[in-house]
């Protein structure tokens, strides 16, 4: 199958070629037929395997083919957790409707809203947005979402692992009631399952992996060592194995920044990006580590989401997550696109038992590594 077969039209078409996209991943010859109809969508599939494509090409599709209520007006928002992914889905629609006249534009927290404000005065058909913004800028009167034709909520289990259940439900009880709701998430917890009945009407659920699976392009083994080794094991790893590039895990900011010095300090380059990190320190460590400058970027998973980088061999869970879905989004940073990697995971006695959830949720024994 291709896009053609599809029915995608010219000017989308022209620019997957473009970016050398021929064949649709199993979730985007799923959805995109289905969105494209006017159903409402809960889709979930492994991360990395092309979800916002799945719903950004049907959209621009959509407004493409429908003539706007009202000038200038909002036609689609979505709402996702973190700046990163935010710019990240603002890319990707700046990639498939390069040769379309529809306008989009992003605007999250952390950074002046003045600049977010006089774009929105301009006009835009699509609005990428973090819950938090999104609701100050609606307070002030600075968005209109009366026109909404099409509500997308990216990420969903990110968004309710991160406590933005109450801006969600804030958000939705302001939109038109007849919109079309699609929600994507790489993982299907009870929680997602009863907010989607709430806010979608007749949904088509799209499930292409067994939920909270790990892509089989991906190596996955466990180190057992106590806290204090790790950083030491982190660096015999890097080197034995001629690591170019890993993102490494931690579970809090402090964490982070500690591992960072520990390892500069072993002429190691290193950056850490977590929330207490300003955005533009935040997008040049992100922007360094692409361009190979950083050999190791350390994240908390709240900053996690958004990093999208290609040919990403290496991915190490420093500190185990105590939420087993948590570990799934973690390694889908690598193997994406069915790219072969790496994910290294460190376990000390007190993190056994989070181990053991996590083999239990993906169903897969991790081989044990040693030095």
């Amino acid at each position: 199958m291709t896009f053609k077969n599809l029915n995608i039209i010219d000017p989308i078409l022209k620019a997957l070629e473009q970016e050398k996209y021929v064949t649709p991943t199993p979730i985007q010859q799923q959805a995109i037929p289905l969105i494209l109809k006017g159903s409402d969508v809960m889709g979930c599939a492994q991360t990395g395997t092309g979800k916002t494509a799945a719903f950004a090409i049907p959209i621009l599709q959509r407004l493409a083919n429908t003539p706007e209520k009202q000038p200038n007006a909002i036609r689609t928002l979505i709402l996702t957790p973190t700046r990163e992914l935010a710019i990240q889905i603002s890319d990707n629609f700046t990639s498939y409707g390069t040769h379309m006249k529809l306008k989009h534009t992003f605007i999250f927290g952390g950074v002046s809203q003045f600049h977010q404000i006089k774009t929105l005065k301009k006009g835009t058909d699509i609005l990428i947005a973090t819950p938090g913004r999104l609701l100050d800028l609606m307070q002030q009167r600075e968005v209109d979402l009366s026109h909404l034709e099409i509500f997308v909520l990216d990420e969903a289990d990110r968004m309710l692992d991160m406590g933005f259940v109450h801006d969600v439900k804030k958000v939705v009880a302001s939109l038109p009631q007849n919109r079309q709701t699609l929600f994507f998430s790489a993982t299907m917890p009870d929680t997602i399952k009863k907010l989607a009945e709430k806010i979608l009407k007749n949904p088509a659920y799209v499930s292409v992996d067994p939920v909270s699976s790990t892509a089989q392009s991906i190596t996955q083994s466990v180190y057992f060592v106590e806290k204090n080794d790790k950083e030491k094991l982190l660096a015999t790893i890097l080197d034995e194995e001629g690591i170019s590039r890993s993102l490494v895990f931690t579970r809090t900011k402090h964490g982070a920044n500690k591992l960072v010095d520990k390892l500069t300090k072993k002429g190691i380059t290193a950056a850490a990006i977590h929330g207490n990190k300003s955005q533009n320190a935040r997008q040049k460590a992100l922007e360094d580590f692409k361009l190979n400058s950083l050999r190791v970027l350390v994240a908390t998973d709240i900053a996690s989401r958004g990093i999208d980088i290609d040919e990403l061999p290496h991915v190490v869970n420093y500190d185990l997550p105590n939420i087993p879905e948590t570990y799934v989004h973690r390694i889908g940073r690598t193997g994406r696109g069915g790219k072969k990697g790496t994910a290294v995971t460190f376990c000390s006695t007190e993190e056994k038992s989070d181990l053991k959830n996590i083999e239990k949720l993906i169903g897969v024994r991790l081989t044990v590594s040693t030095v």
